[in-house]
Parts: C-alpha cells; structure tokens; sequence
C-alpha cells in the first residue's frame, strides 16, 4: 500500500443528513453570521430614503414587416438592421447618446443631474406575456422626486421620436443611393455579356452551339446506322456470291466468257462442224493410217474449221481480258454451258456488280462519319463558351429587373423607417416603491441563511478533524472493523428541551461501568467478531492496540475486546505496555510497583499477571509497572520477544496497549511482535493528517483495520439512539450505578 493510495479520499456528494450534522457542528458560527446580516438589513431599511418610479411604455415594430415574400432578399434589406432584432433596439435605446442629450435637456431646471445617475436609474426591458416576447418595451426611472422622475421619462420619449423621424429618411436614402449604384452595375454587366454573346455568333457562325451540336449527332446516328445496313447487305451478298461461284466452279471472268460464247449461234454452228469433222476422223482412222488421202483431206478441214472458230472467239470477246487460250483445243470445250448454267452466270455477275456497289457506298460512309464526328469535336468548347455567356446575360437581365422593382418599392416608403417606436403609455408622476422594510428583511434572512451556510461549510473545508465514520473509512483504504458509541457521563442535563447552543457540564462514565453499558458491549462484540472473521482459519492470537493521539479511548476498547473474547471462553491477557504514562491499572483500581517494566529489566523476577473479575467474568491483566528512563530499550529487548511468545502460547488471545503511535517508536516496536494491530480513532478529535500518518505506518506492519470511538449517532433497531437529553438513557446509566 503506498502513501498516495493512504490519502486518497473519495469525496461522496452531500446529502441532507451531512449538511444538518455540518450546520450542527457549526451552528455558533452560522447563526451569529445569520444575526449580523439581518441586524445590517434592519439597520440600512430604517434608513433608506423613500424612492419613486415613474414608466412608459413604447411600441417597437419593423415597418417593413409582412410587405416582403419569405425567403426573399433584395439590396434594401440586406442594408437594414434585422427586423425582428429588438435586442439591439434596446441597446439602441439605452446607448449613452439618448443619455447625454436627456440630462444636458434638464440641465436649466435639475443642474446637478449626471448623465451617470440618469443611466444608473434608468432601466428598459421588453415586456413578457404568457412567456412570449411582445413588441412592447418598458422604460422606468427611480428617483427621490416623482415630478423629476417623470420629467426624465418625457424627454427620453421626446428624444426617441425625434431620433426616429431623423433615421426613416436617412436610412431609406441610403437604401436607394445602393440600389442606384447596383443597377448601374448590372446594366454595364448585361451589355458587356451581350456583346461578347453576339461576337461570339457572328465568329462562329452559331446561333444556338447546342442545336447545331444535336442536329450533326442525330446525322452522324443516322449514317452509323445507315454503315451497320451497307455492311449487313454486303455480307449477305458476298455469301451468295460464293455459293453461286462454288455451284458453277468457275471464276467470274470464265463464267462470263463461258456465258458469252454459249450464246453466240456462230460459234456454236463452227463448234458443231469442228466436232462433226472430228467426229467423222475419229472414224476414218480405224479404217486408215495418217497417210491416206482422206485422212489428210479431214485434218485439213479440221484445222480450217478451228481458225475459223478461233477468229470467232476473238470477234466475240473483242477487248475483254480472258485467261482462254485461243490457240490450241481448248476452245472446244469453252462455250457450252446449259440454260442452268447460263442463269446462275447472269446471278453470279449480278452479285458481282452489286458487291462493287455496296462497297463503294460503305466508303462514302465512312468518310461522312469522319467528317461529322470531325465536326462534333469542336462542339464541346463552343457549347461551354455559349454556357458561360447566355446564363450570365440571363443572370444580368434578372438582377436588373428586381433592382428597377426594389427602386420603385424604396421610393414608396421614404415616408417611413426600419423601426417605429410609438408611443403606448406617456410617463405619468412617479409612484413611491420604497423602502419594503418586510422585503428587505427576507432579503436579509435569505442573504444571512446563504452567507451563515457559506461560512459553516468553509470552516468544515478548512476543519481537518474526522466527525463521522463514513469520513473515517473515505480517509483511509483499511477496513473499518466497528463504530463504538460514545461513553456516556454521570451527570445528565435533566431538561426534556435541548438546545443545540447550549453546553452541558459532564464527566466521563468510569471504565468499569461503562464497560456493562449495553450498546458499548454491543458494539465491542461486534468488533471482536469481525476480528476473527478476518483470519478464520489462522486465529490472531497477539493484537497491538494503538491510536495516533492521546486520549482517542484504546484503554476502554480494549477491556471491552477482553470481556468480549472472554464472554466466547478464551483465555485472555491484557498487557499495560505504555511504559511512559500507564493507566491501565488505574482504570482497575490495580497496584502498579509490579509489572511489564519490573520484568524486562530484571530476568530474575517471574511476576504473575493479575486476575481481574468484571461483568462475571475473568481475565488477566498485566500491568505497566513503574515508569522507565528507556521504554524503547525494553520493549525492543529479546525479553520482550521471549514473553509475548509464552503469553500466546498460554493464552488465547493476548491484547496489547501501548502508546500512541505519533512521536515516538513504543507501539511500531510492540506492533512488530504481535500478529496484528488496530488502530482506534476518536470523532470529533483525532484529525486526517494525523490518521493518515499513524495508518502509513502501522500499514507497512500488520494493520488489520481500524475502530471508530466515540460516535454520537450510533445506533441499532434493539438499542436506543445515543442522546444525552434523553431520558431513556438517564435511566439506564441510573440502574449502572446502583448496580
């Protein structure tokens, strides 16, 4: 545990029951503070001068209000104050111009009236009703003089007027001098727009760039649709074209040769004489050799025959290019084709010349699209020029029409003002307001009550005493192991009315009756059973019982921890190891030469401890002995050890007490030798620095928790509340000491 985790506090929020106990503590202070301030409230009302109020009432409203459309805006209104802005009407009003001009009016007839004291008097607020601002403003004065204070009213209102008829021409002027200048603004504008626009025609050879941008893509679709339908036919025809070619086997240029031949009657008479002649050869020849005659005679005809059909080829194709060889016997197989034939030739040559013409017609296509598209390229710069031109002179002519209209509208209303301030209710002679000798007096009580609350709760700020449990167990991060209620005494206040200022003469219960005192045992019981819940399977058989400070009740708690563990059958023992100012045996009435001291000095001696009878019941109590030059010397002895070890190896439990732990080593030394240490605390005595000081050194030993004594407002359903007025307990303390 470190020392920043000691002095940590968690601050709980007040609630009613610690801002009572505080006002309690403090009452002295809070009700003497409470006297002052209502006696100086008392003394100032008794002499206060009487005071007058006199006011008027003025009607605040925007002449231009509801004349415009929502929303719009136009260069006269952008020139006013906003309309609806009575916030700075009111400083407007209040301003030290009005001020200055109203005291130097009643200069003549009040010559010791200041601007300052007209300002400090005056007052000007907007009227309320049903929690809704109206167009009303209040103005008021208090003097000593109701005549004086009306007057001051008056010629604020005469004042007013007067500003407001000076400000309707001033501020409309000014309005019409800026619509003015705006609209000759916005003519230089249009003009210089339009002149660049129609420059811009005349260059481009353009009057609309879009028009003419949509006009070039619908014919430019056109003709890409007009390329996808060429095309398409194209191909349709190539493909009949190549069937027709496969059909007939031939090229085109054969096939129309073929076709040319086949329908010539010469060449197809000379063709069937040459094949007649063949004919007739072909059957000489079985019959005779090349040598004969007639063989001969038929060859020669043959040949004659073939010059003749080969002249009638060339007739026939004139300056046509063929791939027919005209010389040899070719030309008897050229020529004959039949009428299936023929008709698919005139198909095929058809399909030809419309292929030529489909191609063409693609070309010019293409070179159109290439034009327009050439043409659409220029459009976009043109179309954005024509864009920033036509807007801007559409733009221009809008302002100039709105601007004539507001100039019109301005001109109508130069009788009239942004703001008219009318006059509702004139001043009349001022009323007597004061002095409220009741008000001031309630002021003086409310003012006491805050200032007495504000001094008790400083002091408690600046008190660094612990009053109560819960700031016991907020000033230290130990476990609280019990509250015990404060003693009661032997004389009682025999008065059933107890007022808090008034003190009580007591002394203290002694110890030995306080210890049969029904809510001390109670409480002790309590302590020692959260003791032994501590460590339940490891019983704490040595306890150091110690305190910061003298006087905090360790001896009276730990008679109590005694009768307690001797009331649950333990062997107890009680060891007085204050060597400096023992008590103990005091306390019991015990003698004092023989004790603890008497046995660390000299080893020879063996003392008994004292058997001790209270309440019914017994235990063993050592006492201090005499007073010793050294206490730290024997405490801190291996005699020391040597006994604490046999005494809780003959007892149960063995209580130990000691000095208090500030300013000196005797009960860090005995701490040391035990098993554990609690650390008592007296409310209302011991103070947080000095707990936090004696818990950072007890916590770096054996610390288990701490006790708080002496709490005024401890109580429990089955024990009476602790009330010195009360008259429960008079009787009890009654019965203890008849007992």
């Amino acid at each position: 545990m470190t020392e920043k985790d000691l002095s940590t506090t968690t601050e709980a929020d007040l609630g009613y029951g610690q801002i009572l106990a505080i006002l309690l503590r403090r009452r002295f202070l809070f009700l003497g503070v409470l006297a002052s301030v209502v006696a100086a409230a008392a003394v100032s009302t008794l002499f206060k001068s009487p005071t007058y109020l006199s006011s008027m009432q003025l009607l605040v409203e925007p002449n231009y209000q509801g004349e415009q459309d929502a929303g719009e805006q136009s260069a006269f209104s952008a020139s006013e104050p906003s309309q609806t802005d009575y916030a700075t009407q009111i400083n407007l009003m209040r301003s030290y111009q009005f001020i200055k001009e109203a005291a130097e009016t009643l200069q003549p007839e009040y010559p010791e009236l200041t601007p300052r004291e007209i300002q400090s008097s005056f007052t000007l607020s907007q009227v309320v009703e049903d929690k809704v601002n109206t167009k009303i403003f209040e103005a008021t004065y208090i003097t000593d003089d109701p005549v004086k204070a009306q007057k001051v009213l008056s010629t604020l209102q005469d004042i007013y007027q007067a500003y407001n008829l000076e400000q309707q021409n001033l501020r409309l002027n000014k309005g019409v001098k800026l619509i003015n200048s705006q609209l000759q603004t916005a003519l230089e504008n249009v003009t210089k727009t339009q002149q660049q626009l129609e420059q811009f025609r005349k260059e481009r050879n353009l009057i609309d760039p879009n028009q003419q941008a949509t006009a070039l893509t619908n014919a430019l679709n056109q003709v890409e649709q007009e390329q996808r339908a060429t095309l398409t036919q194209y191909q349709d025809m190539q493909a009949r074209f190549n069937t027709l070619q496969q059909q007939l086997n031939l090229s085109p240029q054969s096939a129309l040769v073929a076709s040319r031949l086949s329908q010539s009657p010469r060449y197809q008479t000379l063709l069937n004489e040459l094949q007649k002649t063949d004919l007739d050869l072909g059957q000489q020849r079985v019959t005779f050799t090349d040598a004969d005659p007639r063989i001969e005679d038929l060859v020669d005809q043959r040949q004659s025959k073939l010059e003749l059909l080969r002249k009638e080829v060339a007739q026939i194709l004139g300056d046509m290019p063929v791939n027919i060889d005209t010389s040899g016997e070719n030309l008897l197989s050229e020529g004959q084709l039949s009428a299936v034939d023929l008709n698919l030739v005139g198909s095929m040559v058809e399909a030809q010349v419309n292929l030529a013409s489909l191609s063409a017609r693609e070309k010019s296509l293409i070179e159109s699209r290439q034009q327009l598209r050439n043409q659409l390229n220029q459009f976009p710069g043109l179309i954005a020029e024509y864009d920033r031109l036509q807007p801007e002179v559409e733009i221009g002519r809008s302002v100039v029409e709105k601007l004539l209209e507001q100039q019109q509208e301005t001109s109508a209303r130069l009788s009239r003002g942004g703001f008219n301030w009318q006059v509702v209710e004139a001043p009349l002679i001022g009323a007597q307001t004061g002095p409220n000798q009741k008000q001031d007096l309630l002021l003086g009580i409310v003012a006491g009550v805050f200032l007495g609350g504000v001094a008790a709760f400083a002091r408690e700020a600046i008190d660094g005493v612990v009053h109560t449990s819960d700031e016991l167990k907020q000033q230290v991060a130990m476990p609280l192991l019990g509250i015990v209620p404060e003693l009661p005494s032997l004389e009682l206040d025999k008065s059933f009315i107890s007022l808090p200022f008034r003190k009580v003469e007591a002394s203290i219960l002694p110890v030995a009756k306080s210890l049969n005192w029904l809510p001390f045992r109670d409480a002790v019981d309590l302590i020692y059973k959260n003791i032994q819940l501590l460590n339940p399977n490891t019983p704490l058989k040595s306890l150091t019982i110690t305190s910061a400070v003298a006087g905090e009740g360790k001896s009276t708690l730990i008679l109590g921890l005694a009768l307690s563990a001797a009331r649950a059958n333990q062997r107890v023992l009680v060891i007085d190891a204050d060597l400096r100012r023992p008590a103990l045996h005091e306390h019991l009435n015990l003698p004092n030469e023989q004790g603890l001291s008497r046995i660390l000095t000299d080893r020879s001696v063996s003392l008994k401890p004292n058997r001790v009878s209270l309440s019914g019941l017994r235990i063993d109590v050592l006492t201090a002995g005499s007073e010793s030059p050294d206490p730290v010397k024997l405490l801190s002895s291996k005699r020391m050890k040597d006994l604490i070890t046999m005494f809780t190896s003959r007892y149960d439990l063995v209580l130990i007490d000691t000095p208090p732990i500030l300013g000196m080593v005797d009960a860090v030394q005995v701490a040391s030798l035990c098993n554990g240490s609690i650390l008592v605390g007296r409310l209302d005595r011991v103070t947080q620095a000095d707990l936090t000081q004696a818990v950072e050194r007890l916590s770096k030993l054996n610390l288990i928790g701490i006790v708080a004594n002496g709490s005024r407002s401890h109580s429990t359903p089955y024990t009476p509340e602790i009330n010195r007025s009360g008259l429960l307990l008079a009787r009890e303390f009654e019965s203890i000491q008849n007992n």
